[in-house]
């Protein structure tokens, strides 16, 4: 049995170093590392799932997480996951995974008496190739060929909630015996959505106007100063923070709150560093700019501006949509310009927004953008109402009940807009007015 773990950890290694030896790309290498966390964590709720259905399991061993040996778990870890990322230039990656699977079949009959194998193992292996192994890799891929935006964005968010709020707390409950929560459940979920909130619209921000991820290695093209970010540096990680020490309350864990102070303190300490330093050689003064004025973990109570304004357009000629204009108006938005629906360039038929990179938004995510330029209550309103579950609802709902989409702006004239409302510095640029 000392044998079989042994070569369960040798023989990926060996595989993972032919890897790393052909693959010399700093950021292909981390899509490799994370497409092996992905597999690690699909791979012990897969072992969850083969012991309730009677798939397989394993003789009791010291080194084992729940009853799965971890030296066999990182190397299984590493084959569904790193290993097909860092050699797909000299192999394509389906086929080195087909390779693996096969692999895969073969060996486990041999690892007796490690692994004890149920009839219908094979259902089980079946199973994992497909919906672990080929989305871990997938996920290497696309991060290590910076292509399939969409997928890397989902599939990171998928790796990073799981870790976060199941193997970490799974780790976390085996210290000091706390269970799963099972009261109360409707009223967590929702205040683990409203904790969810910045580090979701955070994520939305990189891939839509960075086309980027929240990833270290797969960072936006762009610095990020809108959204989440215009108010504190670090959404991500105090949405993280807050669901562990919302779950650790909900379960009475103290282990889970330790777990909480531990990410606190390794970003602190290791993460941010890391990230001040590559941001800076990357943006420059731009990144410093805003530094100076966002911390990490204590939110600005209004919006950092870096001096471009953006125009929320809205239709004085329609009720709903006036007063609207009139609430932001008499709010004096910081960088925002409130403008007639008839001085937009072209012809609308919702409100309409750009920000000053040009990126834009309408109707109720339009107005959901005008609220971020208030303060940071109005801002979270803003991202509540942009969320991509929330917003279709409360689109449908406003076309419905409020203002339904009609046509406003012209499409000739010219009109420079200026620092009329808040505290910009400078325009967006011109826009086409209202024909006389």
């Amino acid at each position: 049995m000392i044998a079989i773990r042994y070569a369960c950890v040798l023989v990926p290694t060996a595989f993972v170093l032919i890897g790393l030896w052909l693959e010399r790309d700093r950021d292909a290498r981390a899509a490799a590392l994370l497409a092996g966390i992905s597999a690690a964590i699909g791979i012990a709720a897969l072992d969850v799932v083969a012991r309730v259905a009677g798939w397989w399991s394993f003789a009791p061993v010291d080194g084992a997480f729940h009853g799965l040996p971890v030296d066999l778990w990182l190397g299984w870890a590493a084959l569904w996951g790193a290993v097909p990322v860092l050699t797909r230039r000299v192999l394509p990656w389906p086929l080195t995974l087909l390779l693996l699977v096969w692999l895969d079949l073969a060996a486990m009959p041999e690892l007796a008496p490690l692994l004890i194998l149920g009839e219908d193992w094979w259902i089980g292996e079946m199973i994992g190739a497909v919906a672990v192994a080929l989305p871990s890799v997938a996920l290497g891929v696309a991060g290590a060929d910076r292509k399939w935006l969409v997928a890397r964005v989902l599939g990171q968010l998928v790796v990073f909630a799981a870790l976060a709020l199941w193997l970490i707390p799974r780790i976390a409950f085996g210290f000091d015996g706390a269970t799963w929560p099972r009261q109360n459940l409707a009223i967590l979920a929702q205040l683990a959505l409203l904790a969810s909130v910045p580090a979701l619209l955070a994520v939305r921000e990189f891939a839509v106007r960075g086309r980027g991820t929240a990833y270290p290695w797969d960072p936006p093209d762009r610095l990020i100063t809108t959204g989440p970010y215009a108010y504190v540096a670090n959404p991500m990680q105090i949405s993280v923070v807050a669901l562990m020490l919302l779950l650790a309350a909900a379960a009475g864990s103290w282990a889970m709150l330790l777990a909480a102070v531990v990410a606190v303190a390794f970003s602190a300490a290791v993460a941010e560093p890391h990230e001040r330093a590559a941001l800076a050689e990357r943006y420059g003064e731009d990144w410093r700019a805003y530094r100076r004025h966002v911390h990490d973990w204590w939110p600005r109570r209004t919006p950092y501006v870096d001096g471009r304004a953006a125009v929320l357009w809205l239709d004085d000629d329609c009720g709903p949509c006036a007063a609207t204009a009139a609430f932001l108006r008499d709010r004096r938005p910081h960088g925002l310009v409130v403008a007639p629906a008839a001085d937009h360039p072209g012809v609308i038929r919702r409100a309409a927004y750009a920000g000053g990179d040009g990126d834009p938004e309408h109707g109720v995510a339009a107005v959901a953008r005008g609220l971020e330029h208030l303060h940071l209550g109005w801002a979270y309103i803003g991202w509540l109402l942009r969320l991509p579950g929330l917003n279709p609802v409360a689109q449908a709902v406003t076309d419905v009940f409020v203002a339904p989409p009609h046509p406003a702006g012209t499409v000739e004239g010219n009109h420079e807009w200026g620092p009329d409302v808040g505290h910009q510095a400078e325009a967006p640029g011109r826009h086409p007015r209202r024909r006389r």
